[in-house]
C-alpha cells in the first residue's frame, strides 16, 4: 500500500475510508495488486462498493457517490433499472444454466439483428475479449489471410492479438507472455494516418482492420473527421474485413451503435457490455457469409479446414439472455440515449467552463453518452471547448496519457471522491438515469477539485 505522506489529495479519503482500506489489505492477500480488474486499482486503495440504485453507489464506509462507472460502461439505463431486475429475478427462479437452447436467447439474437445494421448474423460469448477475438478468427477464415491491422491506443481486450499498439512504444505489445510470431501478425497505424493504412493493405495479406469507430480507449483519441469512411472504402476494395469493436459503443450511440450513428456498416462488429444488460454476456455479429465459418456441415473438408468452431459454456446464458433481452427492448426506441447525451453535453459544457475558469489548460471532450477530460499543464495543448485534435503522435500520446496513470488526473479523482462524485478517471459513462442535479454536484466537485489542485501547487 502506498505512504500517504508522499501522496497531498489523498489524507482525507484514507482517513475516512477504514473499511475500503482494510479489505484492501485482504485483497492483497488472495489477488495480485489486490484488484479482480486492472481499472480498478487505485493508490492508495480503490473503493469497495456495497450497493447501487439509479445514478447513484454506496461503498463500505457508508459514503453515497454520483456514479460514472455504469459498470464499465454496461449501464445506460443506470444501476438496477426495474426491467431488467425484474427480468433477471424471473430467470434465476427457472434455472442459473438449462444445458440447452432456449426462447430467450433466440429473442435476444432478434433483438440484435433488428437493432444493429451489420447483423446479418448473430453468436453470443461470454465477454468482449471473447468477442473480438471470434472477429478476428473469422476474418482469418473468410480471407485466408494472417495480418491483422489495429491503431494505436485501441482497445480490444486482452487476447494476444489485442496487445500490440496499446501504448508507446506501439510495436511492442503492453503484456509479458505474449509470442513474437503472434505480435508479428498484427501491424499498429497511427489512427489519423490514411497513407499508412493504404501502404499496409496494398501487401495484401490483411484479414481484417479491427477499430473502436469513435477513437481510441472508448474515444479519448478520437478519429479525424472523415478517416473511417476512408478506411471503410479502402477495406471493401482490397477485400479485407472491417471490424467494428463495439463492446463499448454498441447500442450507446444509438440503438444500432457507433455504426448507426456513424452511417458506416462495418463487415463484423463485437457487442457486448449494454448488450447483456449488465451481466455477463457479448456477441458477434456480421455478415452472413462471414458468419457461415461458424456452421457445422455434413462436408468433412469444410469442417476440418474451414470451419470455426465455438464452443462456451455461458454462451447465451439465460440469466444473461433475460437482462439482455430487457435492456435492448428498453432502450430500442433511442430515448434512453439522447436522455444520457443531454447529460453527457451538460457535463463536458460545465467541466469546460471550470477549467476556463481555474485557468487551467486542458479540455472535457467526447460525444453523446461518453465524456472524458486532458490536463496539459506543460504543453498546453488542449484549451476548454475547443475540438481535440488528433494529428500527430505527440497528440495521441498526450491523450493517452490523460486515460491513463497521470498524476494530476488522479488527483483531481480522488478529490472528487471525497465530495461524492466517482469518475472513471476524469471521465466515464453518463446513464439515462443521471439527474440535473447530479451534474451540478458533479460539476461543483470537479470546480472545487480544481481550486484545491491549485493550493497544492
Amino acid at each position: 500500500m502506498t505512504d500517504v505522506h508522499t501522496h497531498p489529495a489523498i489524507g482525507g479519503y484514507v482517513a475516512g475510508r477504514p473499511k475500503s482500506a482494510a479489505l484492501y489489505e485482504r485483497a492483497c492477500r488472495i489477488f495480485p495488486s489486490g484488484v479482480t480488474h486492472d481499472a480498478r486499482y487505485a493508490e492508495p486503495f480503490p473503493l469497495y462498493a456495497t450497493r447501487a440504485a439509479g445514478s447513484r453507489k454506496w461503498d463500505v464506509d457508508g459514503y453515497e457517490y454520483v456514479d460514472y462507472w455504469m459498470g464499465h460502461g454496461a449501464l445506460l439505463l443506470g444501476h438496477n433499472p426495474p426491467a431488467v431486475v425484474a427480468a433477471a429475478s424471473e430467470q434465476l427462479t427457472r434455472g442459473t444454466h438449462l444445458g440447452a437452447g432456449t426462447e430467450l436467447e433466440v429473442r435476444w439474437g432478434e433483438l440484435v439483428q433488428r437493432l444493429v445494421p451489420c447483423a446479418e448474423r448473430v453468436k453470443f460469448t461470454s465477454s468482449g475479449t471473447e468477442a473480438t477475438a471470434m472477429a478476428i478468427r473469422l476474418s482469418r477464415a473468410f480471407t485466408g489471410r494472417d495480418a491483422v491491422i489495429k491503431f494505436w491506443g485501441h482497445f480490444h481486450g486482452w487476447h494476444d492479438y489485442a496487445t500490440v499498439g496499446m501504448r508507446p512504444p506501439f510495436d511492442v505489445p503492453v503484456s509479458a507472455g505474449v509470442p513474437a510470431a503472434v505480435s508479428a501478425s498484427v501491424r499498429a497505424l497511427p489512427p489519423y494516418d490514411l497513407d499508412a493504412v493504404r501502404a499496409a493493405l496494398s501487401r495484401e495479406d490483411v484479414a481484417c482492420v479491427i477499430c473502436e469507430p469513435m477513437g481510441a480507449s472508448t474515444g479519448t483519441v478520437p478519429f479525424p473527421e472523415g478517416f473511417l469512411q476512408e478506411v471503410r472504402d479502402l477495406t471493401r476494395r482490397h477485400g479485407t474485413a472491417l471490424i467494428f469493436d463495439e463492446v463499448i459503443t454498441g447500442f450507446r450511440y444509438a440503438p444500432g451503435g457507433a455504426q448507426e450513428y456513424l452511417g458506416i456498416t462495418p463487415d463484423l462488429c463485437a457487442l457486448g457490455k449494454i448488450v447483456a444488460g449488465g451481466l455477463p454476456g457479448a456477441a458477434v455479429a456480421g455478415r452472413a457469409d462471414i458468419m457461415a465459418h461458424l456452421e457445422m456441415r455434413e462436408d468433412p473438408q469444410w469442417n476440418r479446414y474451414r470451419r470455426v468452431p465455438h464452443p462456451g459454456t455461458f454462451n447465451a446464458n439465460p440469466l444473461s439472455a433475460a437482462a439482455g433481452v430487457a435492456m435492448l427492448e428498453s432502450i430500442a426506441d433511442g430515448a434512453a440515449q439522447r436522455r444520457a447525451s443531454v447529460v453527457g453535453e451538460r457535463l463536458r459544457r460545465g467541466f469546460n467552463d471550470a477549467l476556463a475558469a481555474e485557468d487551467i489548460p486542458g479540455c472535457c471532450y467526447g460525444e453523446g453518452t461518453m465524456f472524458h477530460t486532458v490536463i496539459d499543464l506543460e504543453k498546453r495543448r488542449f484549451h476548454p471547448g475547443e475540438p481535440v485534435r488528433c494529428d500527430g503522435a505527440e497528440h495521441v500520446e498526450a491523450l493517452l496519457k490523460s486515460h491513463g496513470k497521470d498524476p494530476v488526473a488522479s488527483q483531481l479523482r480522488l478529490w472528487m471522491v471525497e465530495r461524492g462524485v466517482d469518475p472513471m478517471r476524469l471521465g466515464g459513462f453518463p446513464s439515462a438515469a443521471h439527474t440535473d442535479e447530479d451534474v451540478q454536484e458533479t460539476v461543483g466537485a470537479f470546480r472545487e477539485a480544481l481550486r484545491v489542485f491549485k493550493r497544492s501547487r
